[in-house]
């Protein structure tokens, strides 16, 4: 069963008697998840399982479901605003970027490539032990502040502010534990969360945000929220070519991905105007091959496609395989985190963290 879908059978889009029949199945796998996760939890917060301090300031960026929420581009934004915000810059902070990657380390694929190309002047540490790694980035390169990716389930390593990022489209990951759902853990670890920014804000209601916004609320009240979309900046094609939003109006789309929220995607191409004639969904971290790049040409050619659009992690594992001429030309949308609300409050949050961590 591919990732679209077991997302078909879980959000119960899957009918008929064998779906139901697996939803039934998937509850007890889930029931046992559930209870190791609750007793590690509490193992951790009772002191009985060793959390390590690092010689430096942490900054977790994390979520509670897998895949999809938008991580990656807030990992960005942090760094940014760390090292280029006048009001950090000032206290000559040295940061580094823990990311635990994706299957062999070695693939280098995905965030890691997207984190070393986004922030090129920070060491992107990529190691599943992040506590090695946080002792690297300071041996080695002399870091003071840690922004630790996909950080909330690993406790092993002590951070001075926790942030959890929450796709608005599908908040708690419909509203089960793995496998039965996509949440990692009960949505009541929400109260060790310091903030949570909303990611893609503008493909949801006000109303269904004032609904989530409360439930966060009643979950922590001491919880900051923000909110935040994911805003495209600009399409790349493989000969490094800039293609404006504006240009992208009106043009015929084919568009694939392998990311963890695929219709997110899908709807924000709708959003500028483009007229989506078909897409394909792969498995979230896929390993493109010629022949899938071949095939996706063909279907895009099929559909008269102006245009073949994927998202830039996808990019960094196709880019190689796109050297050769396609009738249709092969571009990725980059996007960068907007805030709609609660900047300053998160910027002040992220200051006062620093601040109390380094003199």
């Amino acid at each position: 069963m591919n990732q679209d879908d077991f997302r078909k059978l879980i959000s119960g889009q899957s009918t008929g008697f064998g779906a139901a029949l697996l939803r039934f199945l998937l509850a007890p796998a889930a029931a046992v998840y559930a209870v190791v996760i609750r007793l590690r939890n509490f193992l951790y917060s009772r002191g009985l399982l060793k959390i390590h301090q690092a010689s430096a300031a942490v900054i977790s960026i994390g979520n509670i479901t897998t895949g999809g929420t938008g991580k990656t581009p807030l990992v960005v934004w942090l760094y940014n605003e760390i090292t280029h915000n006048s009001k950090l810059k000032i206290q000559n902070y040295n940061c580094a970027i823990l990311t635990r990657g994706y299957k062999a380390a070695q693939n280098s694929t995905d965030e890691p490539v997207i984190l070393a190309e986004s922030c090129p002047q920070a060491p992107v540490i990529i190691n599943p032990d992040r506590v090695a790694g946080a002792a690297k980035a300071v041996e080695e390169f002399g870091t003071n502040v840690l922004i630790m990716d996909d950080g909330f389930q690993h406790r092993q390593l002590a951070r001075d502010l926790d942030i959890v990022a929450i796709d608005a489209t599908c908040p708690f990951g419909y509203g089960k534990i793995l496998p039965a759902g996509f949440l990692r853990e009960p949505i009541s670890s929400l109260k060790r969360a310091d903030a949570v920014v909303i990611t893609r804000c503008d493909q949801s209601t006000d109303a269904e945000l004032a609904r989530l916004e409360d439930k966060l609320r009643g979950i922590n009240p001491n919880m900051l929220i923000a909110r935040s979309m994911h805003s495209p900046v600009l399409a790349k094609s493989s000969d490094d070519e800039q293609i404006r939003l504006e240009q992208l109006k009106g043009k015929k789309i084919f568009a694939f991905c392998g990311i963890g929220n695929p219709d997110a995607f899908f709807n924000t191409i709708k959003k500028l105007g483009c007229e989506l004639v078909s897409s394909e969904i792969f498995d979230d971290h896929y390993h493109y091959t010629d022949k899938d790049i071949d095939a996706i040409s063909a279907h895009a050619d099929e559909f008269k496609a102006d245009l073949i659009l994927t998202t830039q992690k996808d990019w960094t594992k196709i880019a190689p395989l796109t050297s050769a001429n396609k009738s249709i030309p092969i571009a990725y949308l980059e996007v960068e985190i907007k805030f709609l609300a609660g900047h300053d409050k998160l910027t002040s949050l992220i200051e006062k963290a620093l601040a109390g961590k380094i003199s």
